[in-house]
């Protein structure tokens, strides 16, 4: 259902919205536990940079090009049908035929209960029919063993069959694979998408999404936040990337 191509160090799926979409579908019907990494540039640098995080996305059940530069590399190192497949586009895809599938929405993450509380309010008026039984922001510190089982407790009473993660890279990977065993659904590491979906953070237009150049406007956007990431990352990714192509150089 998608071949595998190693991007540097990280191994990511050569898929399109489709094949993705029947994918993370059969997982969520399997009622086991199972995560999806959704990589861009940072997460590829991030893996590249630790064996440990490099473990926890090559283990993925599924990992999806969310990033343009990461489908342009596919197909640069022989993958025609290479294609993006961005995370908000497949959340948005998931919501939308929950109430059909008859999943259970679980929403985990957001930057405060505010946006939470509006993420929870959008998605039920743009889709009438989906179920949410279950949506939590958590503190930013690290919970106790107690308020984790109390947490894994409270996702698995709700019946999730579909969690969004959105806690940011790479700290939302770790923590679905830390829970994979734990949990009876497929969780899906969403990043800023509860901040777009609650209207905080603004989308890039289609044509600049199209260009590969989300990064530029997201930066434009949130410059404080967001340059010494992208400053550090996206030298280092074309090097690195660069040397595997021209040189056939591996990383694994």
């Amino acid at each position: 259902m998608g071949k595998l191509c190693s991007v540097v160090s990280m191994d990511v799926r050569v898929t399109c919205m489709n094949r993705s979409f029947r994918k993370i579908s059969e997982l969520a019907f399997a009622g086991r536990g199972a995560y999806v990494c959704v990589s861009n540039v940072h997460m590829c640098m991030e893996a590249y940079d630790s064996s440990d995080f490099r473990t926890i996305v090559n283990e993925a059940d599924w990992v999806i090009p969310d990033g343009r530069p990461l489908s342009w590399a596919q197909r640069r190192l022989g993958h025609s049908d290479a294609e993006q497949v961005r995370g908000q586009d497949i959340m948005n895809a998931l919501c939308e035929s929950s109430g059909r599938q008859g999943w259970n929405i679980g929403l985990y993450g957001g930057s405060s209960d505010k946006v939470l509380t509006q993420v929870v309010k959008q998605l039920r008026e743009t889709y009438p029919d989906i179920s949410i039984t279950f949506a939590w922001s958590p503190p930013f510190r690290e919970l106790s063993e107690v308020e984790d089982e109390v947490l894994v407790s409270r996702i698995n009473l709700a019946q999730v069959n579909v969690l969004f993660v959105g806690i940011g890279c790479p700290k939302q990977e770790r923590w679905m694979a830390k829970h994979k065993d734990r949990l009876n659904c497929v969780m899906l590491g969403v990043g800023a998408a509860f901040d777009f979906v609650a209207g905080s953070k603004r989308h890039a237009p289609r044509w600049v999404q199209k260009l590969g150049l989300e990064w530029l406007f997201r930066l434009c956007s949130e410059p404080k936040r967001l340059w010494k990431r992208y400053l550090k990352q996206n030298p280092r990714f074309i090097y690195h990337f660069c040397r595997q192509w021209l040189f056939n150089k591996s990383y694994n």
